[in-house]
């Protein structure tokens, strides 16, 4: 197997990470970490026997896939970088700071002929798979990711920072259009809008209300979805699906019984998956996951989002 030369591109707190799992990886040499700081480079380079370096520029040539994981206003700068010199990327979300720029990304990685993926982590969560195996015809969605407040991450609103995974997977799932996008939300404790709730009507007639806060008390990350023969609730952290379904029978005349299903799945590790997937893009030529026209239609939607927040 040939091993494919990769380098991570910040290596804060997520991007060490990255760096962690490229070294695990059989099919990956992780031939250098880029930041600025350049104690954490060394910090992180060291135990993974990765160079250290404070400047991108300097891998050009020297590494045929990387992932990206700098702050939001830099990705095109360093993506298009990176692709220019035919490198394939793992781009983390949201993809770019507007959507002329992960246009420009998408063109150019399809130019070259490259792989450019994007990193909607939940994709890789195993409940996601169990769900779109029972996704059929929904007709209502209802969405919340809530967390405590962390100082990473407010570069960009909630809704860039967590909205954005269930934007994604709902696209993924309802592959329908938007047809309406109403929503309001506010900042609380950072200068950008700290808590959303987005209500989005598809052309298909699902409806999608989704919730988005930084300053709750506890952590949650929950799916409801309503079809015509079957209510879903999705725990993404507990990783649970709960399914209820007409049984056979009726509890009463006119109402029939109800069938429970619940499923349940074994702590896993997206982001090894993710990387993975990636690599296996890579050396195969097979489309990614999480592709770049999925990172530009949930960054679309988002920024959809954002100007409706701002309007009201």
């Amino acid at each position: 197997m040939n091993r494919l030369r990769t380098a991570v591109i910040g290596v804060g707190y997520l991007g060490k990470f990255h760096a962690d799992k490229y070294a695990a990886c059989a099919n990956a040499e992780l031939v250098a970490v880029v930041d600025a700081d350049a104690a954490r480079v060394a910090e992180v380079a060291g135990p993974l026997s990765a160079r250290p370096l404070g400047d991108y520029r300097e891998l050009a040539g020297q590494v045929d896939a990387v992932s990206i994981v700098v702050p939001t206003r830099a990705h095109f700068e360093v993506a298009e970088f990176f692709l220019s010199r035919g490198v394939h990327v793992l781009l983390e979300k949201p993809m770019t700071a507007t959507l002329d720029e992960a246009r420009a990304l998408n063109l150019l990685a399809r130019e070259k002929g490259l792989v450019l993926q994007v990193g909607h982590l939940e994709r890789f969560n195993p409940v996601y798979a169990a769900l779109r195996s029972n996704f059929s015809r929904p007709r209502f969605i209802e969405a919340s990711r809530i967390g405590p407040f962390k100082a990473r991450g407010t570069d960009v609103s909630i809704i860039l920072d967590l909205m954005i995974h269930d934007l994604d997977i709902i696209l993924s799932l309802v592959k329908s259009p938007v047809s309406e996008v109403r929503a309001t939300g506010a900042p609380v404790y950072s200068d950008r809008v700290d808590i959303a709730n987005a209500r989005l009507a598809f052309e298909n007639g699902c409806v999608a209300n989704v919730t988005a806060s930084r300053i709750s008390l506890k952590s949650e990350r929950r799916m409801r979805i309503y079809q015509e023969d079957s209510y879903l609730n999705v725990d993404f952290q507990d990783r649970r699906i709960v399914t209820f379904r007409k049984g056979e029978g009726e509890q009463m005349p006119g109402v029939p019984n109800l069938a429970k299903e619940e499923q349940t799945f074994a702590q896993s590790d997206p982001l090894l998956s993710e990387v993975t997937a990636f690599l296996d893009a890579v050396q195969s030529g097979k489309p990614p996951l999480v592709s770049g026209e999925d990172g530009q239609l949930a960054l679309e939607v988002a920024l959809m989002i954002e100007e409706a927040v701002n309007k009201g």
